[in-house]
């Protein structure tokens, strides 16, 4: 699997078209998280690819939020992207906003996991510690339950991904939660950088 570009140009594609700290961070995380994965599921090979899919995969979405997906190509095109990490990045958005669908177990772990990222952190700031170390599966679980909390994070595509896997709800909760404890401190040191 090869992206074509590095992970400086890669960071430097994402900071061109994402200002917002919150695009930033949640870019960084899913970075991490797809990099856990990788190398969780047998990928370590790949990792780096499956990582560079995590941190841009939502590049159009602070510019082009209604064209979420469809504007990424030309981005991603400009910033030297292979059309594989093209195709990684746009399928995440299946069924939503493009009908890329997600072929690799790769994609279809990126397209469960986005969402679900997004839920876990909402949930790890409402704890005491503000951070995912504690976090158990049934706390982001009576969460997940509750539609008004993270109301933007949709049930409908955690639950579809989880079925493209072949894993359950709670499976996929378990390793997302485990994915982002491994790389929640660089995040937090990265993001640190930023704000100076």
């Amino acid at each position: 699997m090869k992206s074509n570009i590095t992970r400086e140009e890669a960071l430097a594609l994402l900071k061109k078209y994402n200002r917002e700290p919150f695009h930033i961070q949640h870019a960084l995380t899913v970075e991490g998280v797809m990099n856990w994965y990788a190398n969780e599921l047998g990928y370590g090979e790949d990792a780096d690819f499956w990582a560079m899919a995590g941190l841009l995969h939502d590049i159009d979405f602070e510019q082009y939020p209604e064209e979420h997906c469809q504007k990424a190509p030309q981005l991603l095109q400009e910033g030297g992207a292979s059309q594989e990490l093209i195709h990684a990045v746009c399928s995440h958005g299946y069924g939503l906003t493009v009908d890329v669908k997600p072929e690799h177990e790769m994609e279809k772990v990126l397209y469960a996991a986005d969402e679900l990222t997004g839920l876990i952190w909402a949930a790890a700031l409402m704890r005491p510690s503000k951070s995912v170390q504690d976090m158990e599966v049934k706390s982001v679980k009576k969460k997940y339950k509750s539609p008004n909390f993270a109301a933007g994070c949709s049930r409908e595509v955690i639950q579809k991904g989880a079925d493209m896997l072949e894993w359950t709800l709670e499976e996929l909760i378990q390793k997302t939660i485990y994915a982002m404890r491994s790389c929640e401190a660089q995040v937090q040191e990265a993001m640190e950088k930023e704000s100076r």
